[in-house]
């Protein structure tokens, strides 16, 4: 392989989502150029910053039954037993929660968490508040699935942070999908809430880096009792 294909082997594809941002960004650095050199040095940081953000990695998603992924990259901020919102339709007793915020330098693309059947997707307005605060998960704008699998269903929301302006969908109900595979992406810093069945056992801790598609955050074919971990 040549040094100019290990390099590029190195690099991340962009999601098509990304394109206009990204030209945007390196338009209005050229103009910055021209107007004071270092203004458009400025604009090419930022630049490089808007194709990182969009960029869409492979992963490598474990496929048995059973398995929930992480549907997004970033750090579990919150694990707690939770009402979930009224548009899932997954009953009114609190169900276990794992919270994963992105910050504005993660990879944004989500992921589905399992394989299933998407019943419902509902999208709500709202506000923009710091996606880490608690009460975001009720006030703020936010986009829900409802996935079915063999397990049971497993809600998953999309919730727009401080500087998210923007919740992008790709999937529509009544579609089939596999752990791991996009679902859809938040433009630019927000949150996603993982509901699970009641009795669920989370299997990461808070505080702990999730990667989309590879990080298992539940495992329903779990047989070992009394498993335990160890943060360092």
């Amino acid at each position: 392989m040549s040094i100019a294909n290990s390099i590029r082997a190195q690099i991340p594809p962009i999601h098509p989502e990304g394109y206009p941002f990204i030209g945007g960004f390196a338009l209005v650095s050229l103009i910055l150029f021209w107007i004071w050199t270092p203004l458009g040095w400025i604009g090419t940081g930022l630049t490089v910053w808007c194709a990182l953000f969009f960029r869409d990695p492979v992963r490598v998603t474990p496929v048995r039954d059973g398995i929930v992924v992480s549907p997004a990259d970033g750090r579990v901020s919150m694990i707690a037993q939770v009402l979930p919102p009224p548009e899932l339709g997954l009953g009114d007793r609190p169900l276990p929660r794992v919270s994963i915020f992105m910050s504005v330098f993660n990879c944004h693309v989500n992921r589905s968490p399992v394989t299933g059947r998407i019943d419902r997707i509902a999208y709500r307005p709202g506000a923009f508040i710091n996606a880490e605060l608690d009460k975001a998960s009720e006030d703020n704008e936010r986009n829900s699935l409802v996935i079915s699998t063999t397990n049971g269903r497993i809600g998953v929301v999309q919730i727009a942070g401080l500087v998210a302006r923007r919740i992008v969908s790709f999937v529509r109900e009544g579609q089939s999908i596999g752990a791991g595979e996009r679902f859809g992406l938040i433009r630019f810093g927000s949150r996603l809430d993982v509901y699970l069945p009641e009795g669920s056992k989370a299997l990461v801790s808070e505080g702990q880096t999730a990667i989309a598609g590879e990080t298992i955050l539940a495992d329903f074919g779990l047989t070992e009792h009394g498993r335990t971990f160890r943060a360092d």
